[in-house]
This record gives C-alpha cells, sequence and structure tokens, in this order.
C-alpha cells in the first residue's frame, strides 16, 4: 500500500514537472488607461524616476524601503534602484529608451525574492484631446516563474498593480496639466 501511495505521489510530481515545463517561455501583461491630458503630462510622470514615489503602487506597498538615483537625472541612462520589504523585495530599474512625449522603455531586474529580468514600456498615443497610456511588461519565464503562472497567473499577479499605477498616474497627470 505504502509503495502505491509513493508511486502516485512520484507520478503526481511527474505530471506536475512535465506541464509546468510545456508553459510558453515568455509573458506579457499589458494595461491602458485613458488620461484627459497631453501626452506631455504623464510623461514627465514616467520618464523621470523621482516621480515614481507619488504614483507606483509599490511605493505605496513599502513606503520606507531603500531607494537610489544614478546616471541620467531622467530619461534614458537614468537607473533606480530599491530595497524593501519582501513584498517589493529588491531590484534596478533602467531607462533604455526614453521619446519625448511618446515612450518610456526600461530595463527591469529583480535581485529578490527571486532574480529575473524584464522589459517594461510605457506607450503614450494622443487621442482627441486625451492621452492612452499603455503599460506593458514582458520577460522570460524562469521554471518557477511558469509554475507561479500556471498556478496563479502572471496577470492576475501584475496587472491589479499595474490598474492601481496607471489610475494614480491618470489622477496626477489630469490635475497637473491643469495649473
Amino acid at each position: 500500500m505504502l509503495l502505491k501511495i509513493v508511486f502516485a505521489l512520484v507520478a503526481i510530481v511527474v505530471v506536475f514537472v512535465i506541464i509546468v515545463a510545456t508553459r510558453p517561455p515568455d509573458y506579457r501583461v499589458t494595461r491602458s488607461i485613458i488620461v484627459a491630458a497631453p501626452p506631455a503630462a504623464a510623461f514627465a510622470q514616467v520618464n523621470d524616476f523621482h516621480n515614481w514615489n507619488t504614483w507606483s503602487p509599490w511605493a505605496k506597498i513599502d513606503p520606507s524601503m531603500a531607494q537610489t538615483y544614478e546616471g541620467a537625472p531622467s530619461g534614458t541612462g537614468a537607473i533606480y534602484a530599491w530595497t524593501g520589504n519582501n513584498k517589493v523585495g529588491q531590484g534596478r530599474m533602467t531607462i533604455t529608451d526614453s521619446r519625448t512625449n511618446e515612450l518610456v522603455r526600461i530595463n527591469l531586474e529583480f535581485i529578490k525574492p527571486f532574480p529575473s529580468t524584464a522589459i517594461t514600456e510605457f506607450t503614450f498615443k494622443p487621442e482627441n484631446n486625451q492621452t492612452s497610456i499603455t503599460w506593458t511588461m514582458t520577460g522570460k519565464h524562469t521554471f518557477t516563474s511558469k509554475a507561479m503562472d500556471l498556478l496563479v497567473g502572471m496577470d492576475k499577479m501584475i496587472g491589479p498593480a499595474f490598474e492601481q499605477g496607471l489610475n494614480q498616474l491618470k489622477s496626477i497627470s489630469e490635475a497637473t496639466s491643469k495649473k
């Protein structure tokens, strides 16, 4: 009987490993919002890491996290690093491409709790007297992140934070453009 239980457990683990291993190697999380402000208002908030504490959902999770800024003050070459509690971990972001009022592309490096890298992009598209802002993160899965994606889903883990951040960005951008 014990042998049957061990065999069943081994079979379950093997099936789980096979399912995880055959999951897609890439992930993509995207959220968008319409802002009643010109692209410049939102672009200025995203293109300067010093402004992120006012709208980033992760800054709200750990307001006492250690933060450092290096490189350019904003735009291409700007670097932001953080070390926080177990909910925000440790990482570093570098703006690798900045096109005024159009795009901010960021290389995102997570150090803790799990090392990984991702590309994050913010696009700003004028639509009549408004701006469509899209926040996208893409990356490669590790075996562990494939398993987490299977059980929870990257979109469900990250998407709500993107929505929260975009809503904060919307409020700030609209208030700034009215001044």
